[in-house]
């Protein structure tokens, strides 16, 4: 099967590596990194631009197009790939609003009888204080648009949350939901719903959850201490009802549908949704995936998906621990060079995702935030994270960053 995956991250290259073990694979990316470079023919397209990657699959003659971030889904580059009669895994603009705006998540949800937090949409500075104190602390104040991964604040702080309102034309001032977080990521052809093994991210840059939001600095699965039946009610409370509301609107949900949830003692509470595979969560969700992954890529994007298998996992876990640049995440470091990937590589149960990556003459070199996601598989996750951290601790740039405690308290 002949794919192009559109993205240059982290989350591309875990798609890329997978798609490239299957038999008779025939990988494109773009723009792509150094790392998907390894698995994939690269082409350089801006991927914001509908027409252009759609001219490049046609050209291609590929068989499917996987878009990985979710700023090109918004921007509607499935509906231009799709018109040309070309298999698309990924949502239409209109459906991926589920991730582009938070309050319209929020208005399917009640639609759908999602359980979901209490909120309020604000556009003035008088709406927003009104709803920080209806919910009180600890407040969580989240920017309606994309805000790659950084959108989100949840602080005790009035004056925080009222500057970070501040900064966004329109936000949604949630309740404060307690409880452990989880991932649950979804594929879905708009009817049939394939739930995927749960994963837990860290999303603080410090240790012990500590410090400034970012896109996530590593991640886990499986969740041992997760309660039984977790994904069987989520598939009947969350995922289905809200691909059933999206088809009931006309527009139906086609790719993947990711529940950020919130484990409340109240019961199960929906965070957020996201209209594509989330990064890091991706990275060990790959490593243990049993099975072929581009089939059922391919046949969610054909309305298809109950014809073929779902998908199922080995036995074991995966642990992705990040290592970013020097200043993430308030800002990045460029072309500091990085060295001893070729090393963590050829440790036992240790692969290397690049994400901020570039290379200049034959040096491989930082380009971005997060720099790269070192993977490490095992029989459990202790194993998993002792192969993930040793594969770590011969990685070096100037100015890396990393927390130490990934998936330690499980």
């Amino acid at each position: 099967m002949r794919t192009l995956v559109i993205g240059t991250g982290g989350r591309e290259h875990a798609l890329a590596r997978s798609l490239a073990t299957e038999p008779d694979a025939d990988v494109h990316a773009a723009p792509g990194n150094p790392g998907i470079g390894a698995v994939a023919t690269l082409h350089d397209v801006d991927p914001m631009s509908g027409p252009a990657v759609a001219d490049l699959a046609e050209r291609l003659g590929v068989d499917l197009v996987v878009v990985g971030p979710e700023a090109p889904l918004v921007a509607g580059v499935a509906d231009a790939v799709t018109a040309r009669g070309i298999a698309c895994f990924g949502p239409s603009g209109e459906a991926a609003q589920l991730e582009g705006s938070k309050a319209f998540a929020k208005e399917v949800m009640v639609a759908a009888g999602v359980p979901t937090g209490d909120s309020r949409v604000c556009s003035t500075p008088a709406e927003v204080a009104s709803a920080l104190d209806a919910f009180g602390a600890p407040y969580v104040v989240k920017d309606d648009g994309l805000a790659a991964g950084k959108g989100v604040v949840v602080t005790s702080s009035r004056d925080e949350a009222l500057a970070h309102a501040a900064g966004c034309a329109r936000v949604v001032v949630e309740e404060y939901l307690d409880g452990p977080e989880v991932s649950l990521f979804a594929i879905t052809d708009g009817v049939t719903v394939y739930p995927l093994q749960p994963a837990q991210d860290f999303k603080r840059i410090g240790d012990g959850d500590q410090g400034a939001n970012t896109g996530g600095m590593g991640a886990y699965t499986p969740l041992p201490w997760a309660p039984d039946g977790l994904v069987e009610d989520v598939l009947a409370r969350v995922l289905q009802p809200t691909v059933d509301e999206l088809a009931r609107r006309g527009t139906p949900f086609r790719g993947l549908l990711y529940a950020g949830l919130a484990l409340t003692s109240r019961g199960v509470r929906v965070i957020e949704f996201n209209a594509r595979f989330g990064d890091p969560e991706t990275q060990p969700l790959l490593a243990l995936l049993d099975g072929p992954l581009g089939p059922l890529l391919l046949a969610a994007a054909q309305d298809r998906l109950a014809d073929v298998p779902a998908p199922v996992f080995r036995p074991g876990a995966a642990v992705a621990v990040v290592m970013a640049s020097k200043g993430y995440p308030a800002s990045s470091s460029s072309g500091d060079p990085i060295t001893g990937v070729a090393e963590a590589e050829a440790l036992a149960g240790v692969h290397v995702i690049q994400a901020g990556t570039a290379v200049v003459v034959d040096d491989l070199v930082t380009a971005g935030g997060r720099v790269l996601a070192v993977v490490g598989t095992g029989a459990d996750v202790a194993a998993a994270r002792a192969a993930a951290y040793e594969g770590v601790a011969l990685i070096d740039f100037p100015g890396a960053q990393h927390r130490t405690d990934i998936a330690a308290d499980v």
